[in-house]
């Protein structure tokens, strides 16, 4: 079990990084836009599940063996960065006034399960919030106690913080529904989500 005072720091430490404008939030407010408040849910279960995954390859070692292995390193991060960019190029494609429209009788690839698993996708393979764990987390564990208790209860913590910061931006969002709805808003919106994604697939591979 980690120490209070123990854990109110690393929420401390943890909010910068969680308030920095990422992946999750670009998808966030993208699907949110596009089909309200249903679509945030996937968004967010994605994020949080993502955490413990990097909570588990903390705990069994495996990101330790990324975090100092260079090629293994670069494997994830080109392989995040990839991502980040082909989910852009599909945003930016989807925006297009062009598109073909999806078929009444096929379903829409922005569906609850393809939103989770984007959501998943962009923080899995996000080198960032694998080094959380490796050098963040470490700071406040005591190494003279189950590790996996510890780092499940900060994992958590975190998971509720990211959830909550999620969630009051899907508010936001709604708040201004009429106007983020409105098609050519929504456009626009798509295309900037897409430049962003792009832009953080380029610094990803580039860092």
């Amino acid at each position: 079990m980690v120490h209070p005072v123990g854990l109110a720091g690393f929420l401390v430490a943890v909010l910068p990084l969680i308030a920095t404008p990422g992946a999750s939030l670009t998808l966030l407010v993208q699907h949110v836009t596009d089909g309200g408040r249903r679509r945030a849910l996937p968004v967010v279960l994605g994020t949080v599940t993502g955490l413990y995954v990097h909570a588990a390859l903390a705990v069994a070692g495996l990101s330790a063996l990324v975090m100092h292995s260079s090629v293994a390193f670069t494997v994830v991060r080109l392989v995040g960065a990839v991502y980040l960019i082909g989910l852009g190029l599909w945003t930016w494609r989807s925006a297009s006034p062009h598109a073909a429209p999806a078929p009444r009788h096929r379903s829409r690839p922005t569906g609850t399960d393809s939103v989770y698993v984007q959501a998943l996708l962009a923080n899995v393979l996000n080198p960032k919030a694998a080094s959380i764990y490796l050098t963040l987390v470490p700071q406040f564990i005591a190494p003279d106690r189950p590790i996996g208790g510890q780092i499940l209860t900060l994992a958590t913590a975190h998971a509720l913080l990211i959830a909550l910061w999620l969630t009051t931006w899907t508010f936001l969002v709604l708040r201004a529904a009429r106007v983020l709805r409105a098609p050519r808003f929504k456009r626009r919106a798509a295309r900037a989500t897409s430049a962003i994604l792009i832009a953080l697939g380029v610094r990803a591979a580039v860092a």
